[in-house]
């Protein structure tokens, strides 16, 4: 779709996350010399963030000074709060691969009016991808049209997920998820951007993608890029309103409930028999874990007494007179 032919709102977005891109390139020029924050354990902020959020944000308020900011780095610091037109903004998501110059993050930018998203920016600065959608006008990627994969056997799917990585997040969950995940599909990979893996699986290039603890800023603008697509989003267990459950799962129409058979389980939403049954598959795993670790007795651990006493019941055993010279057996 031309620009001609965009929703005003959307084109100003769209100015924005390649402004904020311009930021994040010239940064990644000399990556090592940008100041780096953590907010807590394995969570970090850059000047780099901080710099593309403030572009955003008076790009949005410049063209639209009545309406509301939600912004990953400054929350609702800026812009009208009791606006029913409100960005979401994360201004890099995937700030980690950023500064290792692994280029994989992007700029994610999504309005939503009165709760629901009606437009949408994933902008990948790395490559010039620029993912755009409006509710009902379909999702593109540098203007062509684009759909979510055609797939419908788990077993031809490459899915794409995160791994927990803060403080608290459960990781022995994530392992179960895993091993009932991987050996079904065609491969499973942990790309380091949700804005990004979503408008992947819009694009058709992943066939669906699961995560835990994400935040509104990580799925807001992607999710919708999914559904213009084709797909389906929700939390683990099908329910569609997820944006703040901190759930994401995202796939064709067939994957999708396919997902949802497999990851439904592991949700904060799930049954308590689901619920149960997770807590004993993590409780058996812990057990064999430990028998695994267990050290294995050995002659050599045994009482001094015990050793000879075994050593002698060998020196019994049949055919144990018939040696050679020196030893040797026949």
């Amino acid at each position: 779709m031309s620009s001609s032919n965009l929703h005003p709102m959307l084109n100003v977005a769209i100015k924005a996350a390649r402004a904020a891109g311009a930021i994040i390139n010239r940064a990644a020029l000399d990556v090592e010399a940008v100041r780096i924050s953590q907010k807590q354990i394995n969570d970090f902020v850059t000047e780099v963030d901080q710099a593309s959020e403030q572009v955003i944000i008076d790009t949005l308020l410049t063209a639209y000074p009545q309406h509301g900011i939600l912004a990953e780095e400054s929350g609702r610091e800026h812009g009208n709060q009791r606006s029913d037109f409100v960005w979401i903004i994360d201004p890099l998501d995937g700030t980690t691969n950023f500064i290792h110059g692994f280029p994989v993050y992007c700029v994610s930018i999504a309005l939503a009016v009165k709760g629901r998203v009606e437009h949408a920016v994933v902008y990948d600065p790395t490559r010039n991808d620029l993912f755009t959608a409006t509710r009902g006008r379909g999702a593109f990627l540098n203007d062509r049209r684009i759909r979510v994969s055609k797939r419908t056997r788990l077993a031809e799917c490459l899915l794409s997920t995160g791994f927990p990585f803060r403080p608290g997040d459960n990781f022995k969950t994530y392992q179960l998820m895993m091993a009932d995940v991987m050996p079904r599909t065609a491969g499973l990979r942990r790309p380091g951007a949700a804005a990004l893996d979503l408008a992947y699986v819009a694009a058709g290039f992943t066939d669906g993608f699961f995560e835990a603890g994400l935040s509104i800023w990580d799925v807001a603008a992607g999710s919708l890029l999914v559904t213009e697509a084709g797909g389906l989003v929700g939390n683990f267990t099908g329910e569609a309103d997820f944006l703040e459950q901190a759930e994401c799962l995202a796939a064709s129409p067939r994957i999708y409930g396919q997902l949802v058979g497999l990851l439904g389980k592991y949700s904060k939403f799930a049954g308590a028999g689901d619920k149960a049954a997770v807590r004993q598959a993590m409780a058996s795993d812990a057990a064999e874990q430990a028998q695994e670790d267990e050290p294995q007795a050995s002659v050599q651990d045994q009482p001094a007494g015990d050793a000879a006493d075994a050593q002698g019941s060998d020196a019994q055993q049949p055919g144990a007179d018939k040696a050679g010279p020196a030893g040797a057996p026949f």
